[in-house]
Formats: C-alpha cells, sequence, structure tokens
C-alpha cells in the first residue's frame, strides 16, 4: 500500500510590526543622539591620571594649537546668541542678524573682532576652508579673549558653566599663561584642564584606590 504523501506548505511570516518597530528604534536614536562638534583645530593635549569628566553641556570651551591660535567654543546656541549680540554691541562689530545667526550655527570661531563680519558673511562651507588666525592674547591683559570670557560670564550668569581649557602639548607656555590671565581679570579661578586620560602608575596610592574600586564593582 503506497505511503500519503503529506502536502508541504511554505512558512509565512508578517514581519510588518518588526519592521515598524526598527524604525521607530532608529529614529529614537537620531533625534535623541546629540553629535559631538566639529573640532576648530586639531589639539594633541597632553596625558594626566585625572578621572574628572569633561561636561557635555553648560561649558566655555578655550582651545590653544601648538601655534598659540585661541579660539572659543560653546555648545549652548542660545548662549553663543546673546554673546554675539553684546559682542556686537559693546565692541561695534557691525554684525548683521544674518552674521549673527552664522555665528550662532558655528560653535566655535578663532578670529580677531576686526575678522568677524567678513567670516561670517562666508557661505559655511567656505567659512571651514579659512584658515583662522586665532583671538588675540598678545600679553597679560588677555586680549580680545578677556571680553569674550566677560560675556560668556554675564550669558551664564546664575547658571552652573565648567570653564575649560584645552592646549596642545607643544603649546608655548607664555600663550597659555595671557590666556589664564584673562580668566583671573573675569575672577575666574576654577577652570579645568582637558587633557588625555591615562591609568596611574601601578603601585600608587590612587592606583591601589582604583584597583580596589575595580575589585570591589566586580565582586
Amino acid at each position: 500500500m503506497p505511503k500519503a504523501k503529506i502536502a508541504r506548505k511554505s512558512t509565512w511570516v508578517d514581519m510588518t510590526a518588526f519592521v515598524d518597530v526598527s524604525f521607530l528604534i532608529l529614529t529614537f536614536f537620531i533625534l535623541a543622539t546629540k553629535f559631538k562638534p566639529e573640532e576648530p583645530v586639531e589639539v594633541k593635549f597632553p596625558s594626566s591620571v585625572s578621572a574628572d569628566k569633561v561636561p557635555e553641556s553648560d561649558a566655555f570651551m578655550v582651545t590653544i594649537d601648538k601655534d598659540g591660535r585661541v579660539f572659543v567654543q560653546m555648545d549652548d546656541p542660545n548662549a553663543r546668541q546673546s554673546i554675539a549680540n553684546n559682542l556686537n554691541e559693546t565692541r561695534q562689530l557691525g554684525l548683521t542678524p544674518a552674521n549673527i545667526k552664522s555665528f550662532t550655527n558655528a560653535p566655535s570661531i578663532g578670529v580677531p573682532f576686526a575678522g568677524m563680519k567678513e567670516l561670517l558673511s562666508m557661505d559655511p562651507e567656505k567659512q571651514k576652508e579659512v584658515r583662522q588666525p586665532g583671538i588675540p592674547v598678545p600679553d597679560s591683559t588677555g586680549g580680545e579673549l578677556y571680553f569674550w570670557v566677560r560675556d560668556a560670564k554675564s550669558t551664564y550668569a546664575g547658571k552652573k558653566i565648567t570653564w575649560l581649557i584645552k592646549a596642545d602639548g607643544e603649546t608655548k607656555f607664555p600663550v597659555v599663561n595671557n590666556v589664564l590671565e584673562a580668566f583671573k581679570r573675569n575672577d575666574i579661578n576654577k577652570f579645568q584642564l582637558v587633557t588625555k586620560f591615562q591609568d596611574a602608575p601601578p603601585g600608587t596610592p590612587l592606583y591601589n584606590s582604583r584597583q580596589e574600586q575595580t575589585t570591589k564593582a566586580a565582586g
């Protein structure tokens, strides 16, 4: 008697719900992710055993490259707009509303006051091609950086702000010292130096303390 053959049926799974969920998750990460702003210049900063994390918000950073060029960088667009308006009024820069908007969209700048209008009048892509000479910090008066720090301090009044300095490992000390003077003249004596993290040397108290914390966390 011949064996009865069981008809084969293809298995079909409705993937619509899975695809919908995948796109929802992808959309969430795209909208929620905060992208790192473009760095004004490449800086090879020195290493440090400090474990302090650089804040991602409410920070005012001064970057110094190996050639001594000084740039300022802010994460908050509203703060950039406020500072630009203040400087435009007090330093008589002649910036137009379009220039202010251009600065608001550019998180960093490194040109003298006299060159701001020309730079900010350019197309954003053209601005990236310009080699900015840096904000003048010629001596212990703090130069034009003093006014940037002054207006940033006024803009962030009543808020918690972190003052950051990121200098290249080859930066000459007098340049860094002049930047510190711009902070000092604005009564800012607490700031953080941005460095590349490295572990403490084996056998030191800090190294032993970190090892104990790691062991406790693993246990």
